[in-house]
C-alpha cells in the first residue's frame, strides 16, 4: 500500500505545480470557446451551499458529480435526485444511484441522469418579425465504477455520454471523470483530486462538422473536522482550462443534528459582478439539510448578482 500513498502525494505535487503555473500565467481569453458548457453547472444542494468546496469531502451521494472516488464505501444502496431552479427560467434536474458490489462496500457501480432545459426562445426573421418559438436542452448519462484500495484510499471514474440539442441542430460527445480520495489523521482530514470532462465532441452542430473542445477542469480539495469543533471545513482549488483558476470555501455545522447548516463562498462569483448594489452577495451561498430516518433533504441558495438567484433542492439516502 506504500505505492498508493506515494501516488496520492505525487498527484498532490502535480496539482501544486499546475496551480503555480496557472497563477503565473492567468489567461481567460478562452472563455466561451468550449462546448457543452452545462457541464460546468454545480448540481447537488449540499456542495453548492458549501461554495462548491466538495472535492475533498466526497462522503455522500453528491460525489457522483464532484469526485467519483467518493461513491464507494457505502454498505447499502444509495439514491440521489434533485431539482435546480436556475436563472433566466432555465430548469434542470438529476437522478443518481450507487450500488455496492459486495457486503463490505469496497467496490461500487453508479449511474446517473442529468438534464437541462433552456426554455423557449422567440424565433425572428431577418426583419425582426416573430416566427414562433424554439427551444434547447442538454441530457447526460453517466456510469461509474469506484473501489477502495485500502481503508483510507479510494479511486473512481465515470464515463459520461452527452447529448445537446438547439432547435433542429444537435450534437453528441463523451467525457470521463477521474478522482482519488485519501483519508488522513484517523479520518478527520481528507484530500481529494479530480479531473472532469476528459473527452471529445463526436459530432458538431454544423454541416461542416466543426467540433469544440470540452470544458476540461481540474479540482483539488481538502476537508477537516478540527478537534473539539463540531464543524466540517472544506476548501477547493479549481482550474478550468477555459478560464481563470478560482477558489471555493465551505463550512457545515454538525452540532445540531439532524439539522445541518451550511455556508460557502467561491471566488468565481467575481464573474457575476456588474458594479451594482447586488454585487456584495455574488459568490456567497448557503443552505441547510435535514435528516429524516435514512433520507436527507437539502436546500441551497446562491445569489448571482444582477443575473438573479438560483435555488436547489436535493433528496438523498439509502435503502
Amino acid at each position: 500500500m506504500k505505492l498508493f500513498r506515494m501516488t496520492i502525494w505525487a498527484l498532490s505535487g502535480l496539482w501544486a505545480i499546475l496551480a503555480v503555473s496557472a497563477f503565473a500565467d492567468v489567461d481567460n481569453s478562452k472563455v466561451g470557446t468550449r462546448g457543452y458548457n452545462f457541464l460546468k453547472i454545480e448540481l447537488a444542494a449540499r456542495p453548492v451551499a458549501m461554495g462548491g468546496a466538495f472535492t475533498g469531502v466526497a462522503d455522500d451521494e453528491a460525489s457522483l458529480f464532484y469526485n467519483p472516488a467518493g461513491t464507494v464505501g457505502f454498505e447499502d444502496k444509495r439514491f440521489l435526485f434533485g431539482y435546480h431552479d436556475n436563472i433566466f427560467d432555465m430548469q434542470s434536474g438529476f437522478v443518481g444511484y450507487i450500488h455496492p458490489l459486495n457486503y463490505r462496500g469496497d467496490k461500487s457501480l453508479s449511474l446517473y441522469l442529468q438534464y437541462l432545459s433552456y426554455g423557449d426562445f422567440v424565433r425572428t426573421n431577418s426583419l425582426g418579425e416573430e416566427e414562433g418559438t424554439f427551444s434547447g436542452s442538454d441530457v447526460l448519462f453517466g456510469a461509474g465504477y469506484a473501489m477502495m484500495l485500502n481503508e483510507d484510499f479510494k479511486i473512481g471514474g465515470t464515463l459520461k455520454i452527452i447529448y445537446e440539442k438547439i432547435d433542429a441542430y444537435s450534437s453528441h460527445g463523451f467525457a470521463l471523470d477521474l478522482g482519488v480520495r485519501q483519508t488522513l489523521d484517523r479520518g478527520r482530514t481528507v484530500i481529494g483530486l479530480a479531473a472532469q470532462n476528459l473527452g471529445a465532441q463526436l459530432s458538431g452542430f454544423t454541416e461542416s462538422g466543426e467540433k469544440d473542445p470540452l470544458p476540461l477542469r481540474f479540482r483539488g480539495g481538502v476537508s477537516t473536522i478540527p478537534q473539539g469543533l463540531p464543524v466540517l471545513l472544506a476548501g477547493d482549488i479549481v482550474y478550468p482550462t477555459d478560464n481563470d483558476m478560482y477558489f471555493c470555501l465551505g463550512a457545515e455545522i454538525l452540532e445540531i443534528k439532524p439539522l445541518f447548516i451550511r455556508l460557502g463562498w467561491s471566488s468565481f462569483g467575481s464573474n457575476y459582478k456588474t458594479n451594482s448594489d447586488k454585487d456584495d452577495w455574488a459568490g456567497f451561498s448557503g443552505g441547510f439539510g435535514v435528516e429524516i430516518r435514512k433520507m436527507q433533504i437539502s436546500y441551497a441558495i446562491s445569489p448571482q448578482a444582477d443575473l438573479g438567484t438560483s435555488h436547489r433542492i436535493t433528496f438523498s439516502g439509502g435503502f
